[in-house]
């Protein structure tokens, strides 16, 4: 039997210990500070569903395992200012950037880069923490240690956000679920819709930057990325070398899920092309209790972390597919009285771009 150890005890580690049950792979999820003497881990594939973790006796094991897969990447790509040189080095469009140093470089960063401009800390920081938006109006009131720690990027823009997860595997094979259309709102993924794969100019451009990246760097795994759509082209956001939110939806609307696409990845296992037969929607529950009447509707898949529920917090999530679009837009309006009303803008959104 096949077996992985997880960086990481979060819902990604638990849900790729789901997706490794049918196929007889033994997965463990570890947190920090969890013992090593009941895991297997001498025998085990090693991969991390977090970009970034403590100095730990558990994580200075794992993390210099010799079967730990993409551990020179993790680095590299968790760090923003690493990550942005990439792009860069690979000649692959992003936002206009560069390091913060030091509080006498504002006046030139907004000639220039824009009289607006977000900053961003070089690592940690998620779901629209560790992140400002100043305006060259501003008072510029930034934590003490945010200079040599952060980069500031120029604002986009953007038409979209549009997000693609793809896996490569050590031989070198790529494979693509269909991009996904995103919101965010507060600098947190609201939702996600996907498509039946279509070969449109976004897709083929979007596949052709993920397998430069993957390629340059021999990945091996799930990899996700998220672009700004301005105009006819594609700007790159930010890498996740992980299995990601924007993929959540391909548990009930795929094939394969990204989940299992992953472990298959890593595991030297087959990896055929991928399936998508009709249109899913995923919509995050965040800061929501846990509500069963969701259940009533036909099409609605549930995916419940069983966390403490707090504010921001993603919580679960809500995948609704179903062949007919038109099944999806009527659950989206009944599943509109069943949510917080600040769901309200993200349900219109969806049905928006459904029809």
């Amino acid at each position: 039997m096949k077996s992985v150890c997880v960086i990481g005890n979060g819902q990604l580690g638990k849900m790729l210990r789901q997706a490794g049950e049918p196929l007889g792979i033994s997965v463990y999820t570890l947190g920090q500070d969890d013992k090593l003497e009941n895991v297997p881990y001498h025998q085990s594939i090693i991969t991390a569903e977090i970009e970034r973790w403590p100095d730990t006796e558990l994580t200075r094991v794992l993390s210099r395992h010799p079967h730990f897969i993409n551990q020179d990447i993790f680095p590299l790509i968790a760090d923003r200012l690493t990550q942005k040189q990439l792009l860069e080095q690979l000649n692959l469009p992003t936002a206009a950037w560069q390091l913060l140093d030091n509080p006498q470089q504002w006046k030139a960063i907004f000639q220039q880069l824009g009289d607006t401009v977000i900053v961003k800390r070089r690592t940690g920081g998620y779901d629209g923490r560790g992140q400002w938006r100043i305006a060259i109006e501003d008072k510029i009131d930034l934590p003490s240690d945010i200079y040599q720690s952060a980069i500031v990027e120029s604002t986009i823009k953007f038409d979209q956000e549009i997000a693609l997860v793809g896996a490569r595997n050590q031989h070198g094979k790529c494979v693509f679920y269909p991009i996904t259309h995103n919101l965010h709102q507060e600098g947190i993924l609201k939702t996600s819709i996907a498509h039946s794969y279509i070969s449109n100019h976004w897709q083929i451009q979007a596949e052709q930057m993920l397998t430069t990246i993957m390629s340059h760097l021999s990945y091996v795994g799930v990899m996700a990325m998220e672009c700004f759509v301005v105009g006819d082209r594609l700007l790159i956001n930010e890498l996740a070398p992980r299995v990601h939110n924007s993929g959540h939806w391909t548990q009930n609307g795929a094939s394969i899920s990204q989940f299992e696409l992953h472990l298959r990845a890593i595991l030297d296992l087959p990896m055929p092309n991928l399936i998508v037969p009709t249109s899913t929607v995923m919509i995050n529950l965040i800061g929501i209790p846990l509500n069963y009447q969701w259940l009533k509707l036909s099409c609605l898949h549930l995916h419940w972390y069983d966390k403490q529920v707090r504010a921001g917090r993603k919580v679960g999530h809500i995948n609704l597919v179903h062949q007919n679009a038109m099944e999806i837009q009527t659950a989206l309006f009944h599943l509109a009285k069943l949510l917080p009303r600040d769901y309200q803008s993200t349900i219109t959104w969806v049905i928006r771009q459904l029809t």
